[in-house]
């Protein structure tokens, strides 16, 4: 199917009236297309590629509404090809091997070159990814994929060789506000066919609070444009008061299972590890007000109480354990108040990362295997009866019990003999950790 098809730049505004304004203004050639001047501005390759004709399999990756259909849309444009789409959500194997035979049948016809468009491609699983290999190799199809996700995680190794990859950043409130300039001016696709007036307060509005998704700015320009009333001298007016009811929520660019999730995530625990308490706060509010699941945010709480506060305040986790209890009792929005205090102590706490020692022990472990428990470490009753049976000493014997000693300590091995001057552990010099481990220090001092 070619869903590119009644987007052409042909289309009149009487045949057109009953799709959103959005939909209507999607650019139609490189010339309309706004934004990513690192991929299509003068001279770049992909401006190059498309202007001479010559497009092989490429990737576009980046986050909602930066363009990528528009981007494609405008190679169906641009090039003299057959243009096929397929939507990586509804469509899979059965719709590729049909996209697959038209093009086999188009070039045998007139040599007529067939480009396909994967909507969504990191929703089809591996089987569904390598069935386009074949395809590409014989060069009977063209791909154009297009992803949120990084492809480096989505898509397939041999897919990822065979294409180009293009990343694509989110349009800024100056490229929004561009668009909403040519919608109201273009009176064949736009709203130029009507006498408005807008306020500069109002178009800032627009702009700002769609957050770099044009579709949701023209939209909510098409709303305020159709809902307001004209004047006696029929020119509608519109002003911010009308501008904030047309678009009252500011979209965040957020996605719970793409990479902006990771990148604000990254971001929350970066600043808590820097102590920057104003940062972690906003970098948290952004993830809740995008539509986090608190539990998630108490989790990496909880993580980051051992990880990065660990022993330099190890009641760091006994405080997110009490915030997270709180949390679930009262829910929200009082809840806010709990991961607030959560994110702030441990922002201001002490920072540490020595419970990281487990990681080298494993280390270790893996690449050398466990050694022998020293004879004096072994299980009591199990060495009683070894040496009742085979007549040998109960090596137990020797084991020095703790707090039969000064201060609860002797010196005594416990690493393998192989290990025995091993350490694992590096204290950190901050919080309570450094009067612990000076404490264990002066013991040590005073008993050897």
């Amino acid at each position: 199917m070619d869903l590119f098809e009644e987007d052409s730049a042909d289309s009149t505004r009487e045949g057109t009236e009953n799709r959103p304004l959005a939909t209507r203004m999607r650019p139609a050639s490189l010339e309309e297309f706004i934004g990513q001047g690192h991929l299509v501005g003068e001279g770049k390759m992909l401006r190059r590629m498309i202007e001479s004709g010559v497009i092989g399999s490429l990737i576009f990756y980046g986050p909602p509404s930066s363009g990528k259909t528009t981007l494609a849309h405008v190679i169906s444009q641009e090039i003299d090809a057959r243009f096929e789409v397929i939507n990586a959500v509804l469509d899979g194997i059965k719709e590729l091997r049909s996209v697959v035979s038209k093009a086999e049948h188009q070039k045998k016809a007139n040599g007529k070159k067939t480009i396909l468009f994967v909507d969504e491609i990191h929703r089809w699983n591996k089987a569904q990814q390598d069935a386009l290999l074949p395809h590409l190799e014989s060069g009977i199809i063209t791909l154009v994929g297009a992803t949120t996700e990084n492809p480096f995680y989505s898509l397939v190794n041999p897919l990822l060789s065979r294409c180009q990859l293009f990343e694509l950043f989110p349009l800024t409130k100056d490229n929004v506000g561009e668009m909403i300039d040519r919608a109201l001016s273009d009176e064949e696709r736009g709203l130029g066919y009507l006498e408005i007036s807008v306020t500069d307060e109002a178009k800032e509005h627009f702009a700002e609070y769609a957050g770099g998704d044009v579709r949701n700015a023209l939209n909510a320009l098409e709303v305020a444009a159709l809902s307001t009333a004209r004047d006696p001298d029929g020119v509608v007016h519109i002003d911010l008061e009308i501008a904030r009811e047309s678009i009252q929520k500011r979209n965040v660019r957020y996605d719970r299972t793409g990479d902006e999730h990771y990148h604000y995530v990254s971001a929350y625990i970066k600043s808590m590890r820097g102590s920057d308490v104003d940062a972690a706060l906003y970098w948290m509010s952004a993830m809740l007000q995008s539509g986090e699941d608190p539990n998630f945010i108490f989790r990496r709480l909880l993580i980051f109480a051992s990880e990065d506060v660990g022993m330099a305040d190890p009641y760091a986790l006994t405080v997110v354990n009490a915030a997270h209890e709180s949390f679930q009792k009262t829910g929200m929005p009082e809840g806010f108040y709990f991961l607030s205090h959560a994110t702030i102590f441990l922002a201001l706490s002490a920072k540490s990362n020595s419970t990281k020692a487990i990681f080298e022990t494993n280390s270790l472990i893996d690449s050398q295997g466990v050694k022998n428990v020293p004879p004096h470490l072994k299980d009591k009753t199990a060495n009683k009866l070894a040496s009742r049976f085979m007549d040998v000493e109960n090596s137990s014997d020797d084991y020095l019990y703790p707090h039969d000693f000064p201060n609860h300590w002797v010196k005594q091995q416990y690493l393998p003999d192989e290990l025995k001057n091993k350490t694992f552990y590096k204290p950190g010099k901050a919080g309570r950790e450094e009067k612990l481990w000076g404490r264990l220090q002066k013991i040590r001092s005073r008993t050897e």
